[in-house]
């Protein structure tokens, strides 16, 4: 849908209303539409991307040279880089969705009460989801793919930085729906940068679902007290890894290089490193040797500091922060029971992992660590919805209710009770 906005509020609310409008329509249609359907969607959109990379790649161009012109870091330009290795992860991605079983239908816990009636639960879709994100467009390939194959429609917000790329994506998913016989409201992307536009979207609860929010902690903040739809989201990854007295010292000590270093700016990265004070001097000057060959800055506790020259002092803003950078907080901990309260402490409720060869602290570390993934002896860098067998992810959960950890088909649907009678009545 094509639209020429005048700068005015009322222009806004009018647009993103229309928009809230076709997306219910289209998320009918797609809840009835078949895995066919749905996968050849994907399939077309596949192609269509593959054979727009010449506009992809001259649309990413208009917006990388403005991100420049307006002093984007390396790091967020990166982000926004479209390449043709990316707009091939793309393409493979879509088809990796497209590979996925269907959920949409499924049947399960059916079983016969006393009475003769068959109580079940179906798999479903949840309707419109409406997904604000920043930077990155590939962003707006994975989350049509996976809103497409969980039968639901969606409304998609990327930041003004991508607005070009966006679009020029969203081209392609239009034309992928209608190869497909799918209403091209099926998938929308706003085409107004204004941000009153945000504030419209997260708000139209006779429209919209559900909110999936991806970016920095300042946009997950501002949509989680604004909005009036549900949000599924997490604020930060402050992530830990808590080396026990019990562990294997080779594996501790490449899972927790792993953790911080594999990559700096993601929520899975560890950002403070507990370990237990019976092996911390044998095992902290080995760590910060590999640490400081990658440049990583160590910021410890009094005890770290004593071990490690290199340390600088800790704050207490250190243990809550997290840095995306190659910045890392160490603190000495007596045992597991310390360890556990300075998660509970200072923990987003991302993931946290242990590192120990005893069954039995391993097991209540998983019990009382309450956090959306809870690991043994492996890095943090695994939580992520492809390594979990999940095929792509919409995001990481981090709330209790609906969703939590990486959310993909399956954080997308919900369900409902199924009851088959033959003449029941109720006495």
């Amino acid at each position: 849908m094509q639209t020429n906005l005048k700068n005015s509020s009322n222009d806004v609310v009018a647009y993103m209303r229309e928009l809230g409008m076709r997306a219910r329509k289209a998320s009918r249609e797609m809840a009835r539409a078949n895995s066919g359907q749905k996968n050849a969607a994907l399939t077309a959109i596949a192609k269509a991307l593959l054979a727009s990379r010449v506009n992809l790649l001259a649309a990413n161009a208009q917006d990388m040279e403005a991100g420049r012109k307006n002093g984007l870091d390396a790091a967020l330009l990166d982000r926004l880089e479209l390449n043709d290795e990316r707009i091939d992860g793309m393409a493979e991605g879509l088809r990796q969705v497209a590979a996925l079983p269907d959920l949409i239908g499924e049947i399960e816990d059916m079983k016969y009460q006393p009475n003769g009636l068959q109580i079940g639960k179906m798999r479903v879709p949840l309707g419109v989801i409406g997904i604000i994100y920043e930077s990155r467009p590939n962003v707006t390939a994975d989350a049509a793919a996976l809103c497409l194959k969980s039968g639901n429609a969606a409304i998609l917000r990327g930041g003004s930085e991508a607005f070009h790329s966006n679009q020029a994506i969203a081209t392609c998913v239009r034309q992928g729906l209608a190869d497909a016989g799918l209403p091209a409201e099926a998938v929308q992307v706003i085409e107004v940068t204004d941000r009153a536009a945000v504030g419209e979207l997260i708000t139209m609860s006779e429209f919209v679902d559900v909110i999936v929010p991806r970016g920095g902690k300042g946009l997950i903040e501002r949509i989680t007290n604004e909005a009036r739809v549900p949000v599924i989201k997490h604020l930060h990854g402050v992530c830990h890894v808590y080396i026990d007295d019990k562990a294997d010292f080779d594996k501790a000590v490449a899972v927790a290089v792993n953790a911080k270093t594999q990559r700096y700016g993601t929520c899975n990265t560890m950002e403070t490193l507990l370990v237990a004070a019976d092996i911390a001097a044998k095992i902290l000057p080995v760590l910060a040797e590999q640490y400081a060959a990658k440049g990583v800055e160590l910021r410890g506790c009094e005890k770290t500091c004593a071990i490690i020259d290199a340390a600088i002092p800790a704050t207490d803003a250190d243990w809550d922060e997290e840095y995306l950078a190659p910045i890392l907080s160490i603190r000495v901990v007596d045992d597991m029971d310390a360890a556990i309260e300075h998660i509970h402490a200072h923990s987003s409720g991302h993931t946290e992992a242990i590192m120990t060869e005893d069954i039995g602290r391993a097991r209540r570390f998983i019990s009382e660590v309450d956090s959306s993934s809870v690991m043994i002896n492996a890095s943090t860098r695994f939580a992520d919805g492809f390594e979990y067998g999940l095929g792509a992810e919409i995001g990481i959960s981090t709330d209790k209710i609906h969703a939590r950890g990486p959310v993909g088909l399956e954080g997308l649907t919900s369900q409902k009770y199924i009851v088959i009678g033959d003449g029941h009545i109720r006495g």
